[in-house]
């Protein structure tokens, strides 16, 4: 494809843009031979020629009035969590220019970054970028940006909101965070508009497993949010030559793929434990996208959204990786490991263990049929025996693969009562013969960041 020439006068530039004109590698090439430091190649066209549009108002301003988006180098965020997504998403922003701050609650952790440049614990074979800043001070991090980053757990997302609104003036606040509120089933832009209702908010989800991240494997996120500014300013600072941000308006649609994938996760981590063959991967994938989508809809989510990078792709990459936290949690069970037990040799945060006991709970209230999500419950809360409950899940009965398609007979509620009744006939799970110590860790123990 020909490219139009732009009129030029500097001549490095002037001979890149002779290049473009005839392909993108030709571009590339010409590019690499004028010493440009490693960025995105249309980056890197934009600086030299001054191409990139102006800060004419404030970010701040811009994002409350729907203006355009402003460009890269004025930006200046604040990611809150040092666990290896947010520390990932923190050094992407660097990386592309952004004004990036990493706040962590530990000052000696602040220290080691700062002379190491390492996030030993859960990164630590990624050297960290340069100009990425790290605080442990929260009012300094968070005091003046454009936009806030919320990488903690979801046990710790409201506490951290509450810390931060005696400082919020401007900012917009985005969620890093996949899971639900224990006992509230609130998500987290729940939580955002309960403690910060007057915020632009919006929530990041997506298959993000942070080390591959980090290794430059390309990779894709979804950036949801009722703002169009603000997703345009979230895939200006961390779209990349190996990280593309996608835009949704489905806040829920998107938020649940990452909080209800979790589920599976520890499913399939069960199932591949008892060595199964690809086509049960392959069926349970599938119905864990029915369940999901069908428990979307009930909500207000919009299906469709489940069959992009936030539903099915998210899920895939979760259900497929032994790098998963959920994935390792669920294959640990199936080799016999109590609950607790694998909890403790994780030593981080599984999502999907409060995430199975919430949507349990909420779709049995509202009568959606999820039983896949009801299987597990009995597992891990009633002692029920996996094997017995995988066999009531096969003998289930008659049913439409896509209801969307082709509605079920009967109705939701009606299913979910039935198959409810089925488990409690169920066996109950023998007595564990898992004699490992809990305190001693598993293998690969470090956060890969799902």
């Amino acid at each position: 494809m020909k490219l139009k020439k732009p009129s030029v006068q500097n001549p490095k530039v002037k001979k890149i843009v002779e290049a473009a004109s005839h392909s993108l590698d030709d571009a590339v090439n010409a590019i690499k031979e004028s010493g440009l430091p490693n960025a995105p190649i249309i980056t890197s066209i934009a600086e030299m020629t001054g191409l990139k549009k102006k800060k004419s108002v404030q970010l701040a301003e811009s994002l409350q009035a729907g203006q355009p988006s402003v460009s890269i180098e004025k930006m200046s965020f604040a990611f809150l969590g040092g666990g290896s997504f947010g520390t990932a998403m923190a050094n992407l922003a660097a990386k592309n220019g952004c004004d990036a701050t990493l706040w962590v609650r530990d000052k000696r952790t602040v220290k080691s970054l700062n002379k190491t440049r390492v996030n030993k614990k859960y990164l630590p074979n990624h050297k960290l970028d340069d100009r990425l800043k790290f605080s442990y001070d929260l009012q300094a991090a968070v005091t003046g940006v454009d936009v806030i980053f919320v990488a903690v757990p979801s046990s710790a997302f409201r506490e951290m909101l509450t810390n931060i609104k005696p400082y919020i003036t401007h900012q917009a606040v985005v969620s890093l965070t996949k899971g639900m509120e224990k006992d509230t089933f609130a998500l987290m832009s729940d939580i955002i508009t309960d403690v910060l209702p007057e915020v632009n908010f919006g929530v990041m989800s997506g298959p993000n497993l942070a080390v591959e991240i980090m290794d430059n494997m390309p990779s894709a996120t979804v950036i949801a949010s009722e703002s169009e500014p603000l997703r345009k300013a979230v895939q200006t600072a961390l779209h990349s030559a190996f990280f593309r941000v996608f835009a949704s308006n489905d806040v829920k649609g998107v938020e649940l793929g990452g909080a209800l994938k979790n589920i599976y996760a520890i499913a399939m981590g069960m199932a591949a434990a008892y060595e199964v063959g690809e086509n049960t991967k392959a069926m349970l994938l599938t119905r864990a996208l029915a369940e999901m989508s069908r428990f979307g809809v009930a909500v207000g989510a919009d299906p469709l959204t489940f069959l992009g990078l936030s539903g099915v792709g998210d899920l895939y990459a979760t259900c497929s990786s032994v790098l998963s936290r959920n994935y390792r949690v669920g294959h640990m069970l199936g080799q016999g490991v109590s609950l607790d037990a694998a909890i403790k040799k994780l030593g981080q945060t599984a999502e999907g263990v409060n995430t199975i006991l919430q949507v349990h709970t909420r779709a049995t209230e509202l009568g959606i049929y999820m039983p896949i999500t009801h299987a597990l419950h009995a597992v891990l809360y009633e002692n029920k025996s996996a094997l017995g409950v995988a066999l009531n899940l096969m003998e289930s009965g008659f049913r439409s693969d896509v209801e969307f398609v082709l509605p079920h007979d009967e109705i939701n509620a009606k299913l979910s009562h039935e198959f409810s009744e089925v488990l409690k006939t169920s066996a109950e799970a023998k007595p564990s013969n898992d004699t490992t110590d809990p305190n001693e860790p598993v293998k690969s123990t470090k956060d890969k960041g799902e």
